[in-house]
């Protein structure tokens, strides 16, 4: 892998993902200056706790005026090229990561970066080759690791938006990092459990859930050499799977090679088995998947030590039938209580019914 490192016009920081040690498939060079007119980010974000959950939740007002859904000729996360000006000054990219122009974490409150995983804007990341996947996750590896460094900094999620359905304002294929100046009130929740197994059983929560899935093996998905993927026995959603390592880590810095090797092929059968599942006649599948890894920080207040968390990744689609979403309504929003549709055994079986042939 080849990194770049770059500045935009506004001082936000670019860094071009190269494979194979080249400057991309076109040989575009990676010091094309960003010729855009662009002045100083104005940001306000702000962090607020609920005093009666003990959430943080963020307050960005500024994203308001985020870019929406532009036409394909002007995307700002396509490769810059003659007078069409983006965030990419290139003329080509493998994979470009920047700071996000609109983000919902800043300064002292975290850090918000855009993914982009291809210069293609008509490309999926299903469509993408076993290379250009581990690219992505060297790149993600390597966000996770710079970002670890900053003070302020608690935890780190690398996820993708993917449809309309799920919200997403730019077509392009794309992700986002999340840098948290807190650790989420997910894990805060994981967290307890993982304290509250140990001291019940002894044992490590992960690690005894997914022996408990290999075990069982109906909702086992894919199974590879060194991953496990499988619909939990309690999905909140209609189709979500999760992919874990064999060898637990508590985040992907920490990560094996062989399972690095491997873990291209693992994710893409899950993402076109994703898009498969609702039949040929279905536009593409929303969904949203995300990195789970450790906190950073904090530890010493812990019942748990760091390396009794787990890294895996978490995937699932709000689409719960041909045309139909499953639509997060008055138990799931205001109880947090979801109702879910599809039975998880059921919904394994559907997608291992649509594995490629």
């Amino acid at each position: 892998m080849k990194k770049t490192v770059t500045k935009l016009a506004d001082g936000r920081e670019l860094i071009y993902y190269d494979g194979d040690g080249t400057a991309g498939s076109a040989g575009a060079p990676r010091d094309a200056a960003d010729r855009r007119p662009l002045g100083s980010v104005a940001t306000a974000s702000e962090i607020r706790r609920d005093p009666l959950l003990g959430d943080s939740v963020v307050i960005a007002s500024h994203r308001q005026g985020r870019t929406y859904h532009p036409p394909a000729d002007a995307c700002p996360l396509c490769p810059s090229r003659g007078d069409r000006l983006t965030e990419i000054p290139a003329a080509d990219y493998d994979v470009a990561v920047f700071e996000n122009r609109f983000p919902s974490l800043t300064g002292d409150a975290g850090r918000c970066e855009v993914v982009c995983f291809t210069a293609d804007h008509d490309a999926s990341f299903a469509d993408l080759t076993e290379d250009r996947a581990r690219l992505v996750l060297d790149a993600w590896t390597d966000r996770t690791a710079e970002l670890s460094r900053h003070p302020g900094v608690e935890q780190i999620y690398c996820f993708e938006n993917r449809g309309r359905e799920i919200g997403v304002t730019l077509g392009h294929p794309h992700g986002q990092i999340y840098a948290y100046p807190f650790t989420t009130p997910h894990t805060e929740h994981v967290l307890r459990s993982l304290a509250d197994h140990r001291e019940r059983t002894g044992g490590n929560l992960f690690d005894d859930t997914v022996a408990d899935e290999r075990k069982d093996g109906s909702r086992v998905v894919v199974e590879g050499e060194h991953w496990t993927a499988f619909v939990p026995y309690a999905a909140h959603w209609p189709y979500e799977v999760h992919l874990y390592p064999r060898r637990r880590v508590p985040d992907l810095p920490a990560l094996g090679e062989q399972a690095r090797a491997e873990f291209p092929r693992i994710y893409l059968d899950l993402l076109r088995r994703f898009d498969r599942v609702f039949g040929p006649d279905e536009p593409p599948t929303p969904y949203i998947s995300g990195w789970h890894q450790a906190p950073l920080r904090g530890w010493e207040e812990r019942p748990v030590e760091r390396e009794e968390f787990a890294l895996h990744l978490e995937l699932f689609t709000i689409r719960r039938t041909s045309g139909k979403l499953k639509f997060l309504a008055g138990s799931e929003s205001g109880m947090r209580v979801f109702i879910n549709d599809v039975p998880p055994e059921t919904a394994a079986a559907r997608l291992r019914e649509v594995a490629d042939e």
